[in-house]
């Protein structure tokens, strides 16, 4: 009995171990659905004016409306949309009625469409307020000169466009600009990927019995023969 001590220990071990760590993942999984549905339905609240002071975290995904002027000063941030390809998400000033000057994102352009000639003047928008996440120790240094953006950094946007650090990501607009498609905020860009960690755990702790099963039947045979 004392030589199957310690493999049989170790297979014990290392099942309890993966086997915790895939019901970890179902309990993430939990925690993640109710966050995506929380972030769906306030999206698709009414939307109310844009706050004094916004916070990032509190008003992050608040719906917003806002009457002023879309003006010239825009920033092009690089992006890549699904079955159509590189283009820029354009970013606008954009000077309300009682004087702020905000930033919108009024969504995407193709990579040809950058320096295409585009609507601005008095509009209404109605959208989400949102602080991206979007750097990384990947993330390349901008191209101020070449006016291309790689993330959307709401603090470095805002001082290149002498706006406040406040992005509206466009849901609806009253001006009709064909040119530009708007990438309005939903959930389906938050990565989910607690159900395949779920099998791969479970499905470790499983080929980890398994093989100590296996181990011990192979050193029983040994020890008969």
């Amino acid at each position: 009995m004392p030589r199957y001590l310690l493999p049989l220990i170790f297979g014990i071990v290392g099942t309890a171990i993966l086997v915790s760590l895939g019901n970890w993942q179902v309990r993430r999984l939990a925690e993640k659905e109710a966050y995506l549905s929380a972030i769906d339905a306030r999206i698709a609240d009414a939307p109310v004016e844009v706050p004094a002071i916004p916070d990032p975290v509190e008003d992050r995904f608040l719906p917003v409306t806002a009457t002023g002027v879309l003006t010239s000063d825009e920033l092009h941030v690089l992006v890549s949309v699904k079955k159509v390809g590189p283009g820029y998400r354009i970013v606008s000033a954009f000077e309300m009625e009682d004087g702020r000057r905000i930033m919108v994102d009024r969504g995407f352009v193709r990579t040809s469409q950058k320096e295409a000639a585009r609507y601005t003047g008095p509009a209404s928008v109605i959208g989400n307020l949102h602080w991206p996440e979007e750097i990384d120790s990947f993330t390349p240094e901008n191209d101020i000169t070449g006016n291309i953006w790689f993330a959307r950094d709401v603090p470095a946007m805002a001082a290149a466009l002498d706006t406040e650090p406040v992005l509206v990501i466009l849901r609806e607009t009253s001006e009709n600009d064909t040119t530009v498609t708007p990438l309005p905020v939903d959930s389906s860009g938050i990565p989910n990927d607690h159900l395949q960690y779920i099998v791969t755990w479970y499905g470790l702790a499983i080929v980890w019995a398994a093989m100590t099963l296996y181990y011990l039947r192979r050193m029983r045979k040994t020890k008969k023969a």
